[in-house]
């Protein structure tokens, strides 16, 4: 008996707690399976996915170097909307130096200002390459996080200089936070949109899948593209790639599917179609998952819901009939939202989200950067630069010192400016002139000219305030505070500048879907689709359509979806095709256009001696092309899986650009598209052909050129003559007399 009390006990309190955990059935519906259900004991959550991030993906794309007696560092991080985070892992890879003692030193690793960790400096282990996982309390994650990482660091117990050499640890840009997480399910309710389906806390690669009930015709492509582009356009930077599938729903996670009532998805009832629709619902195949319906009962009801929802169109509820719908406006030539407009000078606060990244405080401050998305096609012949008007602020200095603003163009060095209270000049007798005036007011106006060579289509304008340390007493280590900050009224000027471009420019179109984003919208851009599109030539479009998107900022709203039999219909139109030598009757029609030939089993590339290597930057200094004839016929023998690129004059109209992806299994576009996304293989995106081998991008340049733009008469004259004085010796020989 003395032994059967406490298992009783213990058989009671299981009960209990058995009851205290189950959920509370209603009574009306309540039966003997649903008590024995109660009596059930429900396991704790446990973390169903798991995600992993390097310091790279996290915007941290360089090793960080901790200096100094209290180094700092911050990697911020996000979490979306629809997940609970519920284990996370901070994996350091790190290393520090021999000179740290290790009873006064150590690494500090904080989140959202709470310490989690202190990561001691041991002497054997100083110099290498170390690792280490430190745990993270998942109840200090928040939506938007901040990992600080800070060195104590000291390399003596006597006086010592708190900028001393010896003082330095580094964080690998390999380090990556892993985080456990269970899925959140948020109402059907497309209020939320584009959660979830993108989600902007989500610093990875958007993957949604789009779905359609048999091979969709153009109308649905049109719609689907709007679509894509529009998520392509939010994506930005993550890159967005759109998977298709016919009449099978994927079995987790979120996706897109456009319909009409006449051809619906199998397994899948869609709402009543009174007109064009947008909804929301939960995916059959994954209660946690989401799909997006886009509906209508024809093709053009099909473009107004999707264009009603890429222009934001207020949406509420699972289901949205669109009424009194109105197109957008017709866009202009190169005002997409992306790109630095060119008709007026623009405000450096327009180019950034919050004021605050304009300012930074202390003696190693971090940079401010600002991006400069430029139209490519800028002619710069016989420019200085690119006019800049600079306003800045900083403590002034208590003295004569190295204290400097240090600015350039992605890692290319501009110019350095003195923090001495002045303006500076190049001139000496100009810099007399300023050097009479008063000392000190704030803030300092400097004008300048940002050279074009270091610009790309996506760049980025560095400032980087240096303070020089004011020499202190003996063992005296305390310093004032100093700050500074770029004024938003500065100010980038493009308004002086034609557009004039040799083409084909390979490097224009991978950086910026140029000429075709030339019009934000692709209004003068058709998509070429070939005859029997797969799922995989489909997913090819939607994906370059996004990836067009992430260029402007704006979805692609009146490009066109076509197939090669319509061609001549778009001869006015720059042309996007799609396919392969069997599936696009394009490739072969127009064989002799082409920078590619088969011969002999091998692809033959026609070639100049204006070899990659002589290429010009991608805003050319004088958007000019050396236009030699062939000298060399290159063969290529195809491995399976190539990918070729081409840009080439339009065979129907002068001055228009066709750009062809050409494969012979679309599938294996997918592996340009990874090309594409990484800023390091896109820098091989040049000349006329991008040819993908394996995993090597290979850029060749033709022999043919052309112009797209246009210059003034005169302007137009100068440059010509300029590049071909043979002629003009020849003019003016004629017109001299006798």
């Amino acid at each position: 008996m003395r032994l059967q009390a406490p298992a009783a006990f213990v058989l009671t309190l299981l009960f209990g707690l058995a009851h205290a955990q189950a959920p509370v059935a209603p009574a009306a519906t309540a039966g003997a399976a649903d008590a024995a259900a109660l009596a059930a004991p429900v396991a704790p959550p446990v973390s169903s996915r798991q995600g992993r991030s390097t310091l790279k993906q996290l915007g941290i794309d360089y090793e960080i170097t901790l200096r100094g007696v209290q180094g700092t560092a911050g990697v911020p991080f996000s979490v979306r909307n629809d997940q609970v985070v519920d284990r996370a892992v901070l994996h350091l890879k790190y290393s520090y130096s021999p000179a740290l003692l290790p009873d006064l030193s150590h690494l500090r690793v904080t989140v959202n200002d709470v310490t989690v960790a202190t990561v001691p400096v041991p002497l054997e282990d100083a110099g290498r390459q170390l690792e280490r996982d430190i745990q993270v309390d998942p109840r200090l994650i928040v939506d938007y996080n901040r990992i600080n990482l800070q060195l104590i660091g000291h390399y003596t117990r006597d006086c010592e200089d708190p900028d001393h050499s010896s003082l330095w640890a580094n964080i690998d840009s390999a380090s990556y936070l892993e985080l456990g997480w269970t899925p959140l399910r948020l109402n059907n309710d497309l209020s939320l949109l584009p959660v979830p389906f993108f989600d902007a806390r989500d610093t990875g690669r958007l993957v949604l899948p789009f779905v359609f009930a048999g091979q969709p015709g153009s109308g649905s492509l049109q719609a689907a593209g709007i679509v894509s582009s529009w998520f392509g356009a939010r994506a930005g930077y993550r890159g967005a790639q759109f998977p298709v599938a016919i009449d099978t729903l994927p079995l987790e996670g979120n996706a897109v599917v456009v319909a009409t009532p006449r051809n619906p998805p199998a397994g899948l009832a869609l709402p009543e179609i009174a007109g064009p629709t947008v909804a929301v619902m939960a995916n059959p195949q994954d209660a946690d998952g989401k799909l997006l319906l886009v509906l209508g009962r024809d093709d053009e009801e099909l473009r107004i819901a999707a264009s009603a929802l890429a222009l934001g169109m207020p949406l509420t509820g699972e289901v949205a009939r669109i009424a009194d719908f109105q197109d957008a406006a017709p866009r202009v030539p190169y005002d997409a939202p992306n790109w630095i407009p060119d008709d007026r000078p623009v405000r450096f606060s327009e180019l950034v989200q919050h004021g605050s990244e304009l300012n930074v405080a202390g003696y190693h401050p971090d940079l401010i950067r600002i991006g400069l998305q430029l139209p490519p096609d800028l002619f710069v012949w016989r420019r200085d630069g690119i006019p800049l008007q600079l306003n800045y602020r900083y403590t002034l200095p208590e003295g004569a010192d190295k204290s400097a603003l240090n600015i350039s163009i992605n890692d290319a060095f501009v110019t350095t400016l003195p923090l001495n209270g002045r303006t500076f000049a190049q001139s000496v007798p100009a810099q007399m002139w300023h050097d009479l005036r008063p000392r000190g007011p704030m803030p300092v106006r400097q004008a300048l000219k940002l050279p074009t060579g270091p610009f790309s289509a996506n760049s980025q304008l560095r400032f980087h305030f240096f303070f020089d340390r004011p020499q202190a007493e003996a063992c005296k280590n305390t310093f004032p505070d100093v700050s500074a900050a770029i004024d938003g009224d500065s100010s980038i000027d493009l308004s002086g500048f034609h557009h004039y471009m040799a083409m084909p420019n390979l490097a224009a179109f991978g950086n910026a879907g140029f000429p075709f984003t030339r019009m934000a919208d692709l209004s003068e851009s058709a998509l070429v689709m070939p005859d029997n599109a797969s799922a995989d030539d489909v997913s090819n479009a939607l994906t370059l359509l996004g990836r067009l998107g992430a260029s402007t900022g704006l979805p692609a709203l009146r490009n066109r979806v076509i197939l090669a039999r319509q061609v001549d219909e778009y001869a006015d139109h720059d042309l996007l095709v799609l396919g392969s030598r069997r599936s696009q009757p394009l490739f072969e029609k127009w064989a002799g256009h082409l920078p590619v030939g088969d011969a002999g089993g091998a692809r033959r590339f026609s070639l100049s001696d204006w070899v990659h290597a002589r290429l010009p930057d991608f805003l050319s200094p004088d958007a000019r092309r050396t236009d030699l004839p062939t000298t060399a016929d290159v063969a290529v023998k195809p491995d399976e899986g190539d990918v070729v690129l081409m840009g080439f004059q339009s065979p129907l109209r002068d001055g228009r650009s066709v750009v062809a992806l050409m494969a012979d299994d679309p599938a294996q576009v997918g592996r340009l598209f990874e090309a594409w996304f990484d800023p390091d293989r896109l820098r091989d995106f040049q000349g006329s052909v991008v040819l993908l081998q394996k995993e090597k991008v290979l850029s060749l340049a033709g022999n043919q050129t052309y112009y797209v733009g246009h210059l003034p008469p005169l302007t137009a004259m100068r440059w010509f003559f300029g590049h071909n004085p043979v002629w003009l010796g020849g003019a003016g020989g004629r017109g001299a007399p006798p």
